[in-house]
C-alpha cells in the first residue's frame, strides 16, 4: 500500500444540529446498558435515548429541522465521564462526522480522532454565535477547515482550535491505525524476521 491509501480528513461540511448544555457525559450520549452489544453496529439507534425519552419529543435530535445533520454543535466539556469508545461510535453511527464546542473531554476527543471524527473548539462568544446562527437557519451548510482551524457559517468565518497532533493525524490520514499498520507491513515483516523468538520457530 502507499500513503495515498491513507484517508486524509481536511474538511467537513454539512448541516448542523445544536445541542445546548455543558458537561454532557458519555452515559447521556449512550446509556451504559447498551454497551452489552458485542459490536458497535446498533449504537446509533440508542444515541441520547434516555435524554430523548425525558424530553418527550423536544430533544434536538427529534427536531425535524436538524434531521440529517452531520455536525453537532455543543457546549463545554462535551464527552466527559467514562472513557468508553461507545460514545463517539454511537455519534458516528447516527451520522455525525464532526463536533464544534467550547471544550471537549480529552479522552473523548482522542477517541473521536481515532475514528476520523473532527473536534474543533471555539471561544465562548463564537460558539454562541454559531449556535444562534444554526438555530435561526438550520438549512445552512456549516464548513470546518481542519488545516485552517476555522468554522464557516452564516455568522462568518470563526477562528477555532484543533490540537496540532490531532490536526496532523487527520490531515495525514494517520488517525486510521489499521491503515498505518498496513502501510508498515513490509517494515513489520523485516523486523519480525530479525527476531530469533519469531523467526526461529
Amino acid at each position: 500500500m502507499s500513503l495515498n491509501n491513507l484517508t486524509s480528513i481536511e474538511a467537513v461540511s454539512g448541516r448542523a444540529c445544536v445541542l445546548r448544555g455543558d458537561d454532557i457525559d458519555t452515559d447521556r450520549i449512550i446509556p451504559a446498558r447498551f454497551m452489552k452489544d458485542i459490536t458497535f453496529d446498533a449504537m446509533g439507534e440508542h444515541l441520547f435515548e434516555d435524554a430523548r425519552k425525558a424530553a418527550k419529543g423536544n430533544h434536538p435530535l427529534d427536531d425535524e429541522r436538524f434531521l440529517g445533520s452531520e455536525i453537532l454543535v455543543v457546549g463545554k466539556n462535551f464527552g466527559c465521564g467514562s472513557s468508553r469508545e461507545h460514545a463517539p461510535q454511537a455519534l458516528m453511527r447516527y451520522g455525525f462526522r464532526a463536533f464544534v464546542g467550547e471544550s471537549f473531554a480529552d479522552i473523548f476527543e482522542g477517541n473521536c480522532c481515532s475514528l476520523g471524527l473532527v473536534c474543533i473548539t471555539l471561544s465562548e462568544r463564537d460558539a454562541e454565535a454559531l449556535r444562534e446562527s444554526v438555530e435561526l437557519d438550520p438549512e445552512q451548510v456549516v464548513s470546518i477547515d481542519v488545516s485552517a482551524e476555522t468554522v464557516t457559517c452564516r455568522a462568518g468565518a470563526l477562528s477555532g482550535n484543533i490540537p496540532k497532533g490531532t490536526r496532523d493525524r487527520l490531515i495525514k490520514g494517520h488517525w486510521n491505525a489499521t491503515s498505518l499498520l498496513l502501510e508498515a507491513e513490509g517494515a513489520i515483516d523485516r523486523t519480525a524476521e530479525g527476531l530469533p523468538y519469531v523467526s526461529g520457530y
